[in-house]
């Protein structure tokens, strides 16, 4: 939807997601939310995380943000940072160490959708896709990235911006409009 919105504005909008958003990073997506969740040991999994997001800013968003376009990712660094530097261990450092030495920057602008982890996990089992890979750690790793999440917000309040998702959706489309908004003025 925001994505629309900002088109509808006269801006040239890139949407794209992670891990994804380019061919080399779509085939590692596959390896890491399909399949046996433990098939990869922690730090291995932060190396494919890392592959994908170097693979997906050379080849689609460094080149858009190049040519003037807006770039809207689903997922960037800050899943991995939660994800994978907390699921398994206190690996947080590594994600970071990682992320500075083979990406080297942020976002301008993060959205936090926040919710009660009972909802979102609900809502995300129910859609009943193939990558429910994260969704079968239970309730419990909900709650801690949610805290994970929050604190990042607390950390970076120039770039994060928390955005209540528990209303309808409507209401919730219509905050990140505005917030998007503020950031392109």
């Amino acid at each position: 939807m925001l994505a629309d919105t900002l088109r509808g504005d006269g801006h040239d909008v890139v949407l794209t997601r992670e891990p994804g958003g380019s061919p080399g990073a779509e085939e590692i997506r596959a390896l890491v939310l399909q399949g046996d969740p433990d098939r990869w040991s922690a730090e291995t999994e932060i190396l494919l995380f890392t592959a994908a997001r170097r693979d997906h800013m050379e080849r689609t968003i460094r080149p858009a943000l190049d040519a003037g376009k807006v770039v809207i990712c689903d997922r960037f660094a800050d899943s991995t940072r939660m994800y994978q530097g907390m699921s398994r261990g206190d690996l947080r450092g590594l994600v970071d160490q990682l992320h500075d030495l083979m990406i080297g920057c942020e976002p301008d602008l993060t959205l936090l959708i926040d919710m009660d982890p009972e909802t979102g996990l609900t809502r995300a089992l129910g859609r009943q896709g193939a990558e429910e890979r994260f969704e079968t750690f239970g309730a419990g790793l909900q709650a801690r990235m949610r805290d994970g999440f929050l604190a990042l917000a607390r950390d970076y309040p120039a770039r994060v911006r928390v955005i209540d998702g528990n209303r309808d959706p409507a209401a919730v489309a219509a905050d990140i409009r505005a917030v998007a908004a503020r950031a392109l003025a």
